[in-house]
């Protein structure tokens, strides 16, 4: 699993002019899963999510995670976090998973992360064309990848 991160102060995601999820402060967490991802994927990920620390406390030294601000999550799906861009010009999704194996993991990946957060988590839609809006705070983004996690 691929994940970027970015601290926001709000953040929302629409589908068909309609608005599915937004928050306020917190994170915007953009998934890519692959077709070798598993349930240890998911809890390493969620839990590192979960606990970066990477909101100011009152030094303004960034020593807090989203779950010590009471801060929100709103994860995205996003399968083109694994495009191939080594050989030509068009991008090969070749490591992303197919629907049927992207589907039931990033719904595992929600209610994970929804229960180590310890409330609901924004959603969007998988598969679904949507505009991403955001305030990147700070700005702050990280990028994390389960196989880089040894």
């Amino acid at each position: 699993m691929r994940a970027v991160i970015q601290r926001v102060s709000r953040a929302s995601v629409t589908i068909k002019n309609t608005i599915k999820s937004e928050i306020g402060h917190g994170l915007l967490v953009l998934v890519g899963i692959e077709e070798s991802d598993n349930a240890s994927d998911i809890e390493w990920l969620c839990n590192k999510i979960v606990q970066l620390r990477i909101f100011n406390d009152s030094n303004e030294v960034m020593n807090l995670s989203v779950k010590e601000t009471g801060g929100s999550i709103l994860a995205i799906s996003q399968f083109t976090l694994h495009a191939k861009t080594r050989k030509g010009n068009r991008p090969s999704y070749i490591r992303a998973a197919p629907p049927d194996v992207a589907i039931p993991l990033y719904n595992d990946f929600v209610r994970v992360l929804s229960g180590v957060l310890g409330k609901e988590i924004g959603t969007g839609e998988f598969g679904a064309m949507m505009q991403i809006e955001l305030v990147n705070d700070g700005p702050v983004t990280i990028i994390i990848d389960t196989k880089e996690k040894e």
